[in-house]
């Protein structure tokens, strides 16, 4: 069994949601207290044993690819600032057994399409794709760790799912499941953002898929779907033909930063969380809380 190496992230998109706060910087490098969302996601692939990540990009996403390389005026300032727990930090963004990867997506054609933009750096392998909208907090192993390991049970593409309210549902790909021999869920159908009342379950997959490289063939005969864009859920309801899938309820509690509300409340937990600021910022709302 091929061992998943490769990670891709799709950060083309506009952030729209944000404006004007996206409007010359990516979505992705807003932050969550001091950390920018791509960087959370980039740690989690690292953290399950990833080395190459393949980011898909647009126009005015440069500042990723800054993010990830050296910053030799930054790093000589802190450097004869004397600053070494700063310097640390810059120079430790990704290790050096981790090799970064760009590819442009010249059209905002859907997820599937941004997908088989990485087809050419992928190759004949498995590999992870992991939106780093959804901020995942784990207490146990990172959510790619998890799906890794479940990758290497049963050999085939495995997606992360939670349920969500049934309400939600066409905000969402949803599954349908059955059980397996071993009391895994199986999925033998995927839809994606169905009306509530069309929806096969309340099973949403969220920002993390793990997928064997067969998923490329399927996206290239994958036609215009739902928003008029190139559909990963599509894809993977092709593949439910040819190989099983598997729907994994993760361990973690799940941010979802492409929208406001979640990105304030992983500001909030994250600073409750942080070693540095946690214990003063707890204080300042209980304050604030009594006002």
């Amino acid at each position: 069994m091929a061992k998943v190496r490769k990670a891709v992230f799709p950060v083309a998109g506009l952030g729209t949601r944000f404006l004007p706060a996206t409007k010359a910087s990516p979505k992705e490098m807003m932050s969550v207290v001091d950390k920018p969302l791509i960087q959370y996601a980039a740690e989690e692939a690292e953290d399950a044993g990833i080395t190459q990540l393949v980011f898909i990009t647009g126009r005015n996403k440069r500042s990723i690819e800054d993010h990830f390389d050296k910053a030799y005026e930054l790093e000589s300032e802190l450097a004869e600032a004397g600053k070494q727990h700063l310097l640390n930090i810059v120079q430790n963004v990704m290790p050096p057994s981790v090799t970064c990867i760009y590819v442009r997506q010249a059209e905002a054609l859907g997820l599937g399409h941004a997908v088989l933009c990485a087809k050419a750096v992928v190759g004949d392998e498995p590999f992870v794709v992991i939106l780093a909208d959804d901020l995942i907090r784990s207490h146990t192993k990172g959510v790619v760790e998890q799906m890794i390991d479940v990758y290497e049970r049963y050999g085939c593409s495995v997606l992360s799912v939670q349920e969500v309210a049934h309400e939600d549902t066409n905000k969402y790909g949803i599954v349908k499941v059955e059980p397996g021999q071993d009391g895994e869920m199986r999925v033998v159908g995927i839809v994606e953002k169905p009306a509530p009342a069309d929806a096969p379950s309340n099973l949403a997959v969220v920002g993390r898929y793990l997928l064997t490289p067969r998923i490329f063939e399927k996206l290239e005969q994958t036609r215009a779907g739902t928003g008029d864009e190139i559909q990963l859920t599509d894809a993977i309801a092709a593949l439910l033909a040819d190989e099983p899938v598997i729907a994994y309820p993760f361990e973690g509690k799940r941010y979802d930063c492409g929208s406001k509300l979640g990105f304030l409340e992983a500001n909030v937990e994250f600073g409750l969380a942080h070693p540095e600021v946690g214990e003063r910022f707890s204080s300042y709302l209980r304050a604030f809380s009594q006002e």
